[in-house]
Formats: C-alpha cells, sequence, structure tokens
C-alpha cells in the first residue's frame, strides 16, 4: 500500500474517531476532504473496494460530537442568527421549488443527487461549523486548513499540468473535490483562498511565513492553469476590496505584499492565458463565442425568472434554457445569481442576496465591536474579518460568471462571519469582557448582561 494511502487513512481515522470527543476533527477532515477529493486521487484507488462514504462518516461523527459536547456549546446570544434562519429557509426554498417546480426526477436517472439532498447537507454541516468553530483555537485551524489545502490542490494541478491532463483548450480540469471538476470553480475556491492565506502570512511566525508563501505560489499557478476569466475577474474585484478595505495598521504591508503578488502573477502568466484574458473587456462585436453565448443565457434566464416568478425548480435550469435561449440548450446560466433566480424564482434571489449582504454587514460590525477587545485579540479578529470578506468578494466576482449557488464552500463563506462573531463574543468574556446573552460553559445555561462590550463588574 504506498506511503500517500497510508497517510491519508491514517489521517482519516483520527478525525472520524476523534470527533466525538473534539468535534473541530470533525470540522478539518470534512472539510479537507472536500477542498482535496481523495477519492479522485491514485494514491485512493487501494482503498476504494471498501466503499467507504469519507465525508458522510465524517459528518456523522461530527454532529455526535457536537451533540455528546452540548454542555460545552458557546453560541453566544441566540442558537441560531440570522444568518442561520435565513440558511434554513433557503433550504426549504430548496424543497419548495422542487415540490412546486418542473420535474426534476431526471437528476436520478443521470446518476446525480438530487441538489435538494446534497443542499439539505450542505446547510447541515454550515450550522455545525458555526456552533463548533466558535473560539479563536479551532477559527485558527480552519484558516490553516485552508492553506494547506490551497497547497494541496496546487501541488495537484502542477502534477496534472505536466502530466498533461488538460482538455482539449488546454484548461485544467478534474482537480481537487467534487465541486471544482470544472476549471472555473477551482480557479473561484483558490481565488477567494488567496485573501486569507494572506492574512495568515501577516499573523504568523517565519515559518508559518513560509507555508503561506508557498501555498500562495503553487496557489495561483493552478488558478493561471485553469484559465478561467471568471476567476480573474473575481481576483480584481477581490484586489480592489484588499486596497480599500485594508486596516490602516496593517495597510502599507498589505499593499506591498499586492504588489509583490501581482508581480509574482504576471511571471506565471502564460500566453494562453493571456489571451483568453485579453478578452473580458472586449466590444461585443469583438466578444468571442463563449462570452457572447453567456450573455445570451442571461438575458434568457432573466426571461425564465419572468414567466416563472417562484422559479423551475432545483437544478432545472439547463433543461428549461432552450425555451428562453433556443440556440443554447442544456446550457448552464454561467452566473450565480442568474440560475438562483432562474431555479427558485423572486424568494430565492432575493433570500441570497439578503445573506451575501448581511455576512459581509456581520464581518464589519465585528471589526468595529473588536476594538473593545486588547489590541493583540482585537487585531487577530479584525484580521480575520478583513480575510473573509476579501474573500467573499472574489468568490462572490467569479460567480458573475460561474454557477456557485449549490457549491459548498460558497456556503462556508456565508456562515464563517457568524464563526468569527461567536469567537469575538467568546473571547471578550475570556478577557473579563461580556457580551449580550454570552452563555458560561460550566453552568450549561445563559446568562443576560447588558447589550454591547463593557468591562465585566468586578
Amino acid at each position: 500500500m504506498p506511503l500517500k494511502t497510508v497517510l491519508f487513512l491514517g489521517l482519516f481515522v483520527v478525525c472520524a474517531a476523534g470527533a466525538p470527543m473534539m468535534p473541530i476533527l470533525g470540522v478539518l477532515g470534512y472539510m479537507g476532504h472536500y477542498c482535496t477529493g481523495p477519492e479522485f486521487q491514485w494514491w485512493a484507488a487501494p482503498l476504494r473496494p471498501w466503499g467507504i462514504r469519507y465525508s458522510f462518516l465524517l459528518a456523522l461523527a461530527t454532529a455526535v460530537g457536537l451533540a455528546r459536547n452540548h454542555r460545552n456549546w458557546a453560541f453566544g446570544k441566540s442558537l441560531l442568527t440570522g444568518q442561520e434562519k435565513m440558511m434554513l429557509l433557503f433550504l426549504g426554498i430548496v424543497w419548495l421549488s422542487v415540490a412546486i417546480g418542473e420535474d426534476s426526477s431526471w437528476q436520478e436517472t443521470m446518476g446525480e443527487d438530487p441538489l435538494c439532498w446534497k443542499m439539505t447537507k450542505v446547510i447541515i454541516f454550515a450550522l455545525m461549523l458555526s456552533h463548533i468553530v466558535t473560539n479563536m483555537t479551532n477559527l485558527n485551524w480552519v484558516l490553516w486548513l485552508f492553506v494547506v489545502s490551497s497547497l494541496m490542490l496546487g501541488v495537484q494541478a502542477y502534477d496534472a499540468a505536466h502530466a498533461g491532463l488538460v482538455s482539449e483548450a488546454g484548461r485544467l480540469e478534474s482537480v481537487g473535490g467534487p465541486d471544482f471538476h470544472e476549471s472555473n470553480f477551482l480557479a473561484g475556491f483558490l481565488g477567494a483562498m488567496l485573501p486569507l492565506i494572506g492574512v495568515q502570512f501577516l499573523r504568523t511566525s517565519w515559518l508559518g511565513k513560509a507555508l503561506c508563501l508557498v501555498a500562495g505560489v503553487f496557489a495561483a499557478n493552478a488558478i493561471v492553469l485553469t484559465r478561467s476569466r471568471g476567476g480573474l475577474v473575481g481576483i480584481a474585484i477581490g484586489c480592489v476590496a484588499a486596497v480599500v478595505l485594508s486596516p490602516k495598521k496593517h495597510r502599507v504591508k498589505i499593499l506591498a505584499g499586492l504588489v509583490v503578488a501581482l508581480l509574482g502573477g504576471i511571471y506565471l502568466v502564460d500566453p494562453q492565458f493571456a489571451g483568453r484574458a485579453s478578452t473580458i473587456a472586449a466590444p461585443e462585436d469583438e466578444m468571442d463565442t463563449s462570452a457572447r453565448s453567456r450573455v445570451e443565457i442571461w438575458q434568457g434566464g432573466v426571461e425564465m425568472l419572468l414567466a416563472n416568478p417562484m422559479g423551475v425548480g432545483a437544478g432545472n435550469f439547463t433543461r428549461a434554457i432552450e425555451r428562453y435561449a433556443p440556440q443554447h440548450p442544456l446550457r448552464d446560466a454561467h452566473n450565480t445569481f442568474v440560475r438562483c433566480a432562474g431555479e427558485l424564482g423572486f424568494p430565492g434571489l432575493i433570500l441570497l442576496t439578503v445573506m451575501v449582504g448581511n455576512a459581509l454587514w456581520t464581518l464589519r460590525r465585528v471589526i468595529r465591536e473588536a476594538r473593545a477587545l486588547p489590541e493583540s485579540h482585537g487585531d487577530e479578529v479584525v484580521l480575520a474579518a478583513y480575510g473573509m470578506t476579501v474573500g467573499l468578494v472574489t468568490l462572490l466576482g467569479t460567480g458573475l460568471t460561474t454557477s456557485m449557488v449549490y457549491t459548498e464552500a460558497l456556503w462556508w463563506f456565508l456562515v464563517l462571519p457568524v464563526c468569527l462573531e461567536r469567537v469575538a463574543e467568546n473571547t471578550a468574556a475570556e478577557l473579563g469582557l461580556v457580551r449580550a446573552y454570552a452563555r458560561p460553559a460550566a453552568e450549561g445555561g445563559r446568562k443576560r448582561v447588558p447589550n454591547g462590550l463593557k468591562k465585566a463588574s468586578a
């Protein structure tokens, strides 16, 4: 059995067996599995006859750990925040769209899991994530997982490119987990990881900085190999957000890092990537076939929404688009919000937009309230919020030309602000500051205290 196989199996056993005692192990195992897609790698082939459902077992072990450790929950002022309630409502809209929309049974006949079931699993894990990652230690583990996963994806992409595993168009495909089998999704995810890698670079020691630097280089190289214009659009929007929103204390370092990253990106760019990138801002009469077809599909998506205000049903966009854009049968929307609107109607589109806005507002509020924390702790919270903000903006920028409604990574970024808000609340409690409805773990109950952050009474 190859060494990589033994290492992977060992890590899986540690995470699955350890999650009932330490739920964070299940979270890390599940997220790492999602990012790297080990069952698709050659070194996992010896384990395939065993039929192990890695993600299901990791999620189940995490749920057991969460239930077993319920007395130690520290969820702050409410068990479910507004963002979490909206996620559950969105899941309800997905199921409703299946019930009242067009027939979607074809998804099962194609060997695919119905999207309503996939979204159920996604939302359940997102809620477990937001109730486990409620202190800075667990949040740091998640952020470092993103760094290591980006490095692994970058190495996979490098190896795949050198082995000639690219599409006829010269684009890298089928690297990483199931959501990344299309190059634009991989580019969007790695683009969103770059700000978090940069934040970890600022927050860590020299050894950690070296790891972040290597991960950043490999991730950027993988993005170039995808030839994704959507990924480039997302990164460009993210860079603007990174400059505009940069914390004053770290602004010089951030600007210097962006300049270095830009120069490194230019060095990595090859003629094929540069040629595709040059068509992004081309006038309409100079658009290539792919870009022009997306505009026509978006127009058809708007007509689909107007004709079906409650949507055509989750997963049915590709089957319905032919009626509104006959020249593009069986085509995806290539836009997160257009696909959401077409399949889930006005309710889904409005709720998704509100959740995005609420996530960004929550991060902004956390940054403002972190000023009440001692400088070292407050700085950690501010940098984490900054990285999450830029990462979410980058991912949404890519989503302008890629359909990410049902990709798990999007929902992680929508729920991470809840995690960070709880981290800030619990950090304040540990330092002698209190926040509304802080919950002392030892008492197993809630204690009402005045709103806002302030020094606890002696």
